[in-house]
């Protein structure tokens, strides 16, 4: 198939050849598939992959773990199983082999609130000097727990290509990193000087591989991630605070304390939201909307 045939043609043209090797046995889960893969075949030109008939398991993992923030877990169950169905018509997927069953984190977002500056001081304090460090860069950045195990120098490697607004990061002073988040994409993050100082300090000599809910990361900083900072942080907040709202909690608190720094700046409430949406990752302002509240 073309690399620039449209969404709506690679998608019918997949369920066409699952529906005729009787993969496909009715209209709805036919149509419920073709739907599912158009927004797959979108997502694979807005990222430059080379059409539907192109995606491995890694990619599509990248892909669901990228919509995860969107829908919720029943669409994101049919778009894996869409997904699944055309690998394994096109052999890149053994017949009863299944793809990774990504969990939806669209409810755990809007469960999640924002912790005040104070709260999240308070709770970092009561963690270990490994995962406090962590707590505090999570918060200054608005990183999601695996991004924690990604952080890399801005000289270490390229970020991908993606629209930057002049108002990203206005206001505020630090260095550059990156981080790679949802999808695979690589991003610049901006770290205050004080925490970028803390940071190297704890720099390993060489990076270390480490797993972290099934997937393998290259750290380069000996500082909490993933899975165990995030349920550091929860543990930590509850005897602090006597509640918690996740670590995820510390994205709210980013995105809504620099809605109102940008707004203050001057700016459109869209061109804030749009800048918030660049800085935290989203590149869709619909999604960031749902931090605000």
């Amino acid at each position: 198939m073309p690399k620039f045939a449209k969404a709506e043609t690679q998608a019918e043209n997949v369920v066409k050849g699952l529906t005729k090797a009787r993969i496909i046995k009715s209209y709805g889960t036919a149509r419920n598939y073709e739907q599912a893969l158009k927004t797959v075949a979108k997502w694979t030109k807005e990222n430059k992959v080379n059409g539907l008939q192109s995606l491995t398991p890694d990619v599509a993992r990248y892909y669901l773990e990228y919509r995860a923030e969107a829908v919720g877990q029943k669409a994101l169950d049919m778009e894996r199983q869409a997904i699944q169905a055309m690998m394994q018509m096109n052999g890149k997927l053994p017949p009863k082999t299944t793809l990774y069953r990504v969990k939806s984190e669209l409810e755990e977002i809007k469960r999640s609130r924002a912790y005040t500056s104070a709260q999240a001081q308070a709770v970092s304090e009561h963690q270990t000097d490994t995962h406090q460090l962590s707590t505090q860069i999570a918060y200054a950045a608005g990183l999601r727990a695996h991004e924690l195990l990604t952080l890399a120098r801005a000289e270490e490697r390229n970020p991908d290509k993606r629209p930057a607004l002049n108002s990203k990061w206005a206001g505020r002073e630090g260095q550059l990193y990156t981080v790679q988040g949802k999808g695979g994409l690589i991003r610049h993050v901006l770290l205050p000087n004080d925490l970028v100082e803390q940071l190297e300090q704890r720099r390993f000599e060489n990076p270390v591989t480490v797993k972290d809910r099934k997937i393998n990361y290259l750290q380069r900083y000996d500082i909490g991630a993933g899975k165990r900072w995030s349920d550091s942080f929860s543990k930590a907040s509850k005897r602090t605070l006597f509640f918690s709202t996740g670590a995820h909690g510390l994205r709210h608190s980013y995105a809504q304390e620099r809605m109102r720094e940008l707004i203050a700046s001057g700016l459109r409430r869209s061109v804030a939201l749009e800048t918030v949406s660049q800085e935290m990752g989203h590149f869709r302002p619909e999604i960031t909307e749902v931090y605000l509240i």
